[in-house]
């Protein structure tokens, strides 16, 4: 696997690509099986496979979830290295926000609702870095997870209004043996927290009442931020203490 840290040398490693398909990963680091899955399917679908870790301070609301947002960089290269990966692109903020990040990317509808009414500001910042990394890397497919489904939903919207020539493959939400969907803001749960957070998908996937669901979930000890039915899907947020969790399950047609 090589290592690119910089954005000229990376520009000058894609032009000698010409002729590869390029599968690419987006990524903030601190790596699990989630992520793997998605380089596992890069690697069947494309001839290179590119993962960039990048922690993008511009989508992250409270300067405390960026400062402790895990950070496991030699754990994460070693990981990569024994799946295969062929690149692993490590940009810093100076070089992504140059313009002191005076361009964004706003999306006026979708990113209102729910992720966007309790993180303002987040939705712009996402957007932003992944069109400035889908335009560095010119992958034929990049990968998302189906976890962080507004996200899925705004990034093909931006590339359909964009004409950005890069496919967006949806890729399903792995989990848990209790359930959890797997994330990195996971680590940051003790044991007791994490008993208590297999509670929020069992409960997002039963058939109960919106309502009831919310009232059950506050008397386990969550804060609810929103449980809704949108886009065939059922999606919830909430925090445990100082962790706040995301989920969404497939719902069926009446």
């Amino acid at each position: 696997m090589k290592i690119v840290t910089t954005i000229n040398d990376w520009q000058i490693i894609r032009q000698q690509l010409t002729g590869k398909s390029i599968g690419f990963v987006p990524t903030m680091g601190h790596l699990h099986a989630g992520h793997i899955s998605l380089c596992e399917r890069s690697r069947v679908e494309n001839d290179i496979t590119v993962v960039s870790i990048f922690v993008n301070p511009t989508q992250f609301n409270q300067g405390s979830d960026f400062q402790l947002y895990p950070r496991t960089i030699e754990q994460d290269k070693s990981l990569l290295v024994s799946h295969q990966i062929d690149y692993l692109f490590l940009p810093d903020a100076e070089s992504m926000y140059a313009d002191h990040y005076e361009v964004q990317v706003t999306e006026t509808a979708l990113s209102h609702e729910l992720e966007g009414e309790f993180r303002p500001g987040h939705f712009t910042g996402m957007l932003t870095v992944v069109l400035k990394l889908l335009n560095l890397v010119q992958a034929a497919r990049a990968y998302f997870g189906e976890k962080d489904y507004q996200q899925l939903l705004l990034v093909k919207k931006m590339v359909a209004a964009l004409f950005l020539p890069t496919e967006i493959i949806a890729c399903e939400t792995l989990r848990a043996d209790d359930g959890l969907a797997l994330s990195s803001r996971n680590s940051r749960l003790n044991a007791a927290q994490r008993q208590k957070a297999a509670h929020f998908p069992h409960l997002l996937q039963s058939d109960a009442a919106i309502e009831k669901i919310i009232a059950q979930l506050q008397a386990l000890g969550f804060k609810v931020d929103y449980i809704a039915d949108q886009w065939q899907r059922r999606l919830g947020a909430v925090w445990l203490d100082d962790v706040r969790l995301i989920d969404n399950i497939s719902i069926k047609k009446e």
